[in-house]
C-alpha cells in the first residue's frame, strides 16, 4: 500500500476542480477601435421563480443562477452530469429535496458545510464541486439558496451515473489534506469601491470564474500568482481575462464585458462556445445589469498578467465583406452560391498544382465542411443561430490550439436553440484540419499568413484527448 502522503499527492494532482467549466473559450481579444460596439441588450426574465414562493426563496433562485448550479446539476437539479478529470469522470449529484436521493434531509447547517467546506453529512465532496470558491459565500446568500432548494420539484431517483474512482482516489477523506492547502481559493483585496467589492464577490465566489481561468499549482489548487490569467480545461483553454492589453481583455470596455456575459457574443470579436457557452446559457445572461456591471468593473481593476498566448490585432481591411446584403439571411441564395463556389474551387484545384491550387483546396475543404453553417463569407446565419466567425479573437491567437480544438472536437453554443458544432477529428485528416485552420485564420481572422501544420493538429488532439 502506498504511504498516505503519496496517496494524498496522487489525489491532489489528479482531481480537477472544474465545477461548471466556465471558460471564455472564444471570447477575449484585441479589436480595432473603428469596429462598432454592440448596444447593451435587455435583461432576461429569471426562470424558476414561483409566485407562491416567499421572497427569500425567490432570492435564492437568483443566487442559484448566479452560482451556476444548473451547469453541473441540470436544470431540474437531478444531477448525473459528467465532469471530466484526468482519472475519469466525476458525476454531479441530485440536489433536489428528495429525502432518499437528494438533499431533503439536509439542515441549513449541513447545507452550509457542504458549500463552504465540501463536507456532506456522510462523506467528503470532491472539489469538482467548487466549494473552495463557495467558501466565501455570505450567510444571507446561503440561507436564501437553502430556502430555494426546499421549493424545487423533487426528483425521486438517483442520477443515471455516479462517481466511481479507482483506489486510492476513492478515499474521499484524503481531500481534507487538500482543503488545508487550497481552501479558500482566493483572498479579498483591499481598497476596492463598493461596486468593485460586489464584483469581486461575484467573480471569485458565486460565479467562481477562477475555477477555469486561473492556472493550477502542483496540488491542482488555484495558483493565486496567476489569478485569472488562463488555464487549460479539458478540450478547451480558458483564456486570460486580466486587463492586459495584448493577452487579456484590457482593450475591452466594461460595456463589452457586460454584453458578452449577457449574450455570449460581441460582433467581430467574440463568441462563447463550449464551457463558456454553458456559463452564459445557465447563468450570466440572467444576472441584473447592476451585477454584470459590477463584475465588469472589477475585472478592469485586477492585476494585469501578460502571457505568451498573445492576440494578433485585427486588421479590419483584411476582413471579408458579405458576399451580398441578403446572403446571410437568404438560405436559398447562400445555397446556390455555395454550390457554385464548390464547383469553381474544385475546377481550380484539379487544373492547377501551384500555390493557388493549395489555397483553392483549403477553400474547398472549408466550403464542404464549414460553409453551410458559418457561411460562404464567414458571416453565418444569425436567424438560425449559427456563429459568425469573422474577426473572432479565438482565430487570431498566436497559438492556434483553441481553433484547432474547436474544429477537431466541436463546440456547443450558448443557448439551447443554437446548433451544436460537430467535431471533425474522425472525418478529416490532421492535414485537412490544418488546411481549414489556416484558411479561417487568414480569410476570416485577417492574419497575413498562417502556418499551422498537420503535426500541430496531431499534438493538440493528443494533448486534449
Amino acid at each position: 500500500m502506498k504511504p498516505l502522503s503519496m496517496m494524498i499527492s496522487t489525489l491532489a494532482l489528479s482531481v480537477l476542480s472544474v465545477a461548471s467549466n466556465v471558460a471564455i473559450a472564444d471570447g477575449t481579444g484585441i479589436v480595432n477601435s473603428n469596429l462598432t460596439q454592440s448596444s447593451l441588450p435587455p435583461s432576461i426574465s429569471l426562470p424558476n421563480v414561483s409566485p407562491i414562493n416567499n421572497d427569500l426563496a425567490n432570492r435564492g433562485a437568483y443566487i442559484a443562477r448566479t452560482a451556476d448550479c444548473m451547469a453541473c446539476h441540470r436544470e431540474d437539479y437531478s444531477g448525473g452530469v459528467p465532469i471530466e478529470t484526468p482519472i475519469g469522470n466525476i458525476y454531479s449529484t441530485n440536489i433536489t429535496p428528495s429525502t432518499q436521493y437528494g438533499i431533503g434531509n439536509y439542515t441549513e447547517a449541513d447545507f452550509t458545510k457542504a458549500l463552504r467546506k465540501g463536507r456532506a453529512p456522510n462523506h467528503q465532496l470532491y472539489p469538482a464541486m467548487p466549494y473552495p470558491s463557495y467558501h466565501g459565500m455570505t450567510d444571507d446568500d446561503i440561507s436564501a439558496l437553502f430556502a430555494y432548494f426546499q421549493t424545487v420539484p423533487v426528483v425521486d431517483k438517483p442520477p443515471e451515473k455516479t462517481t466511481r474512482l479507482p483506489f486510492p482516489l476513492n478515499i474521499r477523506s484524503l481531500m481534507l489534506a487538500w482543503n488545508v492547502i487550497n481552501v479558500p481559493s482566493t483572498k479579498s483585496r483591499t481598497g476596492l469601491t463598493p461596486m468593485q467589492q460586489r464584483g469581486e464577490y461575484l467573480v471569485n465566489n458565486l460565479e467562481h470564474c477562477g475555477t477555469c481561468h486561473t492556472p493550477r499549482n502542483l496540488t491542482q489548487g488555484l495558483d493565486k500568482d496567476g489569478y485569472l490569467s488562463g488555464a487549460p480545461l479539458g478540450k478547451w483553454f480558458a483564456p486570460n481575462i486580466t486587463p492586459d492589453n495584448d493577452t487579456g481583455i484590457g482593450r475591452w470596455s466594461e460595456r463589452d464585458i457586460v454584453t458578452y456575459l449577457r449574450t455570449g457574443k460581441i460582433d467581430k470579436r467574440a463568441y462563447a462556445g463550449g464551457p463558456m457557452a454553458e456559463a452564459v446559457g445557465h447563468s450570466t445572461r440572467y444576472l441584473t445589469d447592476e451585477d454584470l456591471s459590477a463584475m465588469a468593473n472589477y475585472l478592469k481593476v485586477i492585476p494585469a498578467i501578460k502571457t505568451d498566448d498573445y492576440l494578433i490585432p485585427v486588421n479590419v481591411a483584411r476582413l471579408p465583406n458579405p458576399i451580398s446584403s441578403s446572403i446571410t439571411y437568404d438560405l436559398l441564395e447562400q445555397k446556390d452560391y455555395l454550390a457554385q463556389a464548390k464547383t469553381n474551387t474544385s475546377k481550380t484545384s484539379s487544373s492547377d498544382s501551384s500555390k493557388s491550387s493549395a489555397e483553392s483546396s483549403s477553400k474547398a475543404l472549408y466550403l464542404a465542411h464549414c460553409g453551410s453553417c458559418h457561411g460562404v463569407d464567414g458571416y453565418a446565419q444569425p436567424d438560425a443561430r449559427y456563429a459568425a466567425i469573422v474577426g473572432l479573437s479565438s482565430i487570431r491567437r498566436a497559438k492556434p490550439d483553441a481553433l484547432i480544438g474547436v474544429i477537431a472536437f466541436g463546440a456547443k453554443g450558448a443557448f439551447n436553440t443554437a446548433p451544436k458544432m460537430p467535431g471533425f477529428e474522425k472525418d478529416l485528416s490532421p492535414a485537412q484540419i490544418a488546411s481549414i485552420t489556416n484558411y479561417v485564420r487568414v480569410n476570416f481572422g485577417g492574419l497575413p499568413s498562417s502556418e499551422v501544420s498537420a503535426a500541430d493538429v496531431k499534438r493538440v488532439i493528443k494533448e486534449k484527448s
